[in-house]
């Protein structure tokens, strides 16, 4: 069984790519289970385990399979018929990791560094959401169990003992920079966030510390935005009273999990009129976007999506190499660890075979022991027999093959030579 990855992300794909193949949170689990529904078969790959892991920067699918690159295929056939569109569109901007390197790739996920955000936390929580999805499908075996464990700790590590995290500028503080560069100080600006979820939560937090003039909610649930609003002395509104307020703000920061977008173009063209062409910041951190391309080409508004805003994130990454090149070193250590228990699981089948090879002999010399004690024989006698075939019979295996060795160089045979000896060596024998 072997570990493979499939993913596109923010250095592969543009949002426009991103955003069609985002699977969302009520869609995760009926996805993992018809992935090893369909793909369990040999021919499309053998799957056996499965994890999705979709955020705003990356879509990526994880498994244990016995054929990788007839599981790669079928997923891509998955994707497309999942989420309807067509392997040409996203299939260029895939990666594609298998064993080993799938490990490297998930430790500097979840570690923060293959973010946006260099060193982000964020990360953590969403890999274990992603995580628990999974295990509620029945999607995690030994293998995604002992790797996602592993790239916990490794996370942990790297944030405990390396600067991976000083000095980011994160996406909320990245759209408050932004804002600033339209309007300058924020004292005098209303500001509308659309949704209450984390996202929404973090950016409240970053641009309320600026003392905006206003500051409202608009959610589906009113209950939730209004908890969310009293936090900020801000107040809440109904999303579906949106297009009537719309108008009154400076700034809009969105991020909702609608899978379609909630900000039209019509919205924002009556709000531009309303407004006396007065401009609009508007900052989309939702994948798939809340905010319709089109908006973007009108005059007056200015719309900042994912991929804008990771210009503005990447500013402080090269003062940070020395902590990348450290964290680096934790995750190659970890590899090598975790081939190592690929190592040793590759064996367990071989082992069981010698153990269970061994347990019969002993068993079938034991009854006869027993049946020539029943009839009088010497027990020493019965014993040192008992001690010889035991022996001829566990070494006549090895020792065959020592000999005979067929079909091998002469270097496979020094190597296998020197392994056993090594072997035995090392017990005093």
């Amino acid at each position: 069984m072997q570990l493979l990855c499939l993913g596109l992300n923010h250095t592969t794909a543009p949002l426009s790519v991103r955003e069609r193949v985002a699977f969302g949170p009520e869609e995760i689990e009926g996805a993992i289970a018809t992935i090893r529904e369909r793909l369990a078969v040999a021919v499309s790959g053998g799957v056996t385990e499965a994890m999705i892991l979709s955020t705003c920067n990356r879509t990526e699918i994880y498994c244990a399979a016995s054929d990788p690159e007839a599981a790669f295929g079928e997923l891509c056939r998955l994707i497309e018929e999942m989420k309807s569109v067509s392997a040409a569109q996203f299939e260029p901007h895939t990666y594609r990791y298998v064993q080993s390197e799938a490990a490297r790739h998930i430790y500097r996920v979840v570690s923060g560094i293959d973010s946006m955000v260099l060193g982000e936390t964020q990360i953590v929580g969403q890999f274990k959401k992603a995580v628990e999805a999974a295990r509620s499908a029945h999607g995690l075996g030994l293998m995604l169990n002992h790797l996602f464990q592993d790239a916990f700790t490794v996370a942990k590590e790297v944030r405990s003992t390396t600067a991976i995290g000083s000095s980011s500028v994160s996406l909320a503080a990245a759209a408050v920079r932004l804002s600033m560069r339209l309007f300058g100080r924020l004292s005098d600006s209303s500001i509308l966030f659309v949704g209450a979820g984390e996202m929404i939560e973090l950016c409240l937090a970053h641009f309320s510390a600026q003392s905006p003039r206003e500051i409202t909610v608009a959610n589906r649930s009113v209950d939730r935005g209004q908890t969310l609003a009293a936090r900020f002395n801000g107040r809440a509104i109904r999303l579906q009273d949106l297009p009537e307020q719309i108008a009154r703000y400076d700034i809009i920061v969105s991020c909702t999990a609608s899978a379609l977008p909630i900000i039209g173009l019509g919205m924002i063209e009556r709000a531009v009129r309303e407004r006396r062409h007065r401009p609009i910041c508007i900052i989309d951190l939702a994948v798939p976007r809340d905010v319709e391309p089109e908006v973007a080409r009108l005059d007056d508004v200015y719309v900042y999506s994912m991929d804008e805003l990771g210009a503005v994130v990447q500013s402080g990454r090269e003062s940070r190499q020395a902590a990348v090149i450290e964290a680096e070193g934790i995750i190659t250590l970890r590899v090598h660890a975790f081939e190592s228990w690929l190592a040793m699981r590759a064996a367990v089948p071989a082992i069981a075979r010698i153990r269970s090879r061994a347990e019969h002999v002993r068993e079938a010399l034991v009854t006869q022991a027993e049946h020539q004690l029943a009839r009088g024989a010497d027990v020493h006698e019965v014993l040192e027999h008992l001690t010889r075939t035991l022996t001829h019979k566990l070494i006549h295996d090895p020792t065959v093959l020592l000999r005979d060795a067929e079909g091998l160089t002469q270097q496979e045979r020094e190597h296998m030579t020197s392994i056993v000896g090594r072997f035995f060596e090392s017990r005093g024998y």
